[in-house]
């Protein structure tokens, strides 16, 4: 059966040996920076939320992009710790509550209501009765 010829106008695919030319391998602008998350996205962004249309420099997403992933990467070590001690090994909005909560550079910098997160424990010192000897009364 003879190769099928390409209808219309359509040039026929080059053979082989005329495209040797070396193909260019990608490389995305996260993987450049050594990072997770998407530089080219976060430029994207960046560029929109400006006003006047201000260029906006490529170091700076991926400035930007970095401490993004580090202040993710502190706040799922902190809630990773505080799931571990509750035993258990899925993080809940919880985890991330007591672990935003409980450092105080993060919760300075996080001034946000996490839904389902509760409240920190804590039970005032004059609920609290401690211990006293038999006959003693407790101090008020």
């Amino acid at each position: 059966m003879p190769p099928k010829k390409a209808g219309g106008k359509a040039k026929a695919p080059a053979p082989a040996a005329e495209t040797a030319a070396p193909q260019k391998v990608l490389q995305t602008r996260s993987s450049k920076a050594g990072l997770q998350f998407p530089v080219g996205r976060i430029h994207r962004y960046l560029k929109r939320r400006t006003q006047h249309n201000i260029r906006i420099g490529a170091k700076a997403a991926v400035y930007t992009t970095a401490i993004l992933e580090y202040l993710t990467a502190e706040v799922l070590e902190l809630a990773g710790n505080a799931s571990k001690d509750l035993r258990v090994k899925r993080i809940t909005p919880r985890h991330l509550q007591l672990a935003i909560r409980g450092d105080e550079e993060l919760d300075t910098l996080v001034r946000a209501t996490i839904a389902g997160g509760g409240v920190l424990p804590f039970v005032h010192k004059a609920l609290v009765q401690g211990k006293t000897k038999k006959g003693e009364v407790p101090a008020q």
